[in-house]
């Protein structure tokens, strides 16, 4: 049985749409979903212990949490599935500087200017993990184009459609389960 962490997106929680439906489909005890607070270098932190004190198969991570999910992938040579990932979250999270609320449970935190640098402070480039990219044509959040080119040498699946939230993750369920137990290159 493959251990599955997932990354949720800015703003999100741990238990959503998504950690839900990955848990029914693999299991509950074989996914583990954190709250990431909004400071991405307390987010690593939280995610590299549970790294260390679980055995973790593979990073599933959306929007901001595809970006972190790259981050450790690329550290770690681990692999990576991305549904709709930021890549350049210290430029489409400019925008939401200061009092935000969580949309899961509406609890306010703040998105501190600092964790725009500490974001930038992180880029990396795919190189070492081993990634299966699902992309929605019609994000209306982020531009599918710019993960399309910057993980051109990764499998990657674009539907035309969607939106960011990837409401119909159920479709690829499969297709992750096969990415999950395909043996590394």
């Amino acid at each position: 049985m493959s251990k599955i962490l997932y990354l949720h997106g800015f703003a999100s929680c741990g238990e959503g749409n998504k950690s839900t439906l990955l848990k029914a489909y693999f299991g509950a005890d074989s996914v583990i979903a954190p709250d990431l607070p909004p400071s991405p270098i307390d987010a690593l932190n939280i995610i590299e212990e549970i790294l260390r004190s679980s055995k973790i198969d593979i990073l599933i991570g959306s929007s901001l949490g595809g970006y972190y999910a790259t981050v450790l992938a690329e550290k770690y040579c681990m692999k990576a599935v991305l549904l709709n990932p930021s890549t350049q979250p210290w430029e489409t999270l400019a925008a939401y500087t200061g009092w935000q609320k969580r949309f899961c449970d509406e609890e306010v935190f703040e998105f501190k200017s600092v964790y725009l640098e500490q974001l930038k402070m992180l880029r990396t480039a795919p190189s070492k993990g081993e990634y299966l990219l699902l992309l929605q044509s019609e994000d209306e959040v982020l531009d599918y184009t710019k993960a399309q080119s910057l993980y051109n040498k990764q499998k990657i699946i674009v539907e035309y459609g969607g939106n960011h939230r990837f409401e119909n993750l159920d479709e690829y369920l499969s297709m992750i389960e096969k990415f999950i137990q395909k043996k590394a290159k």
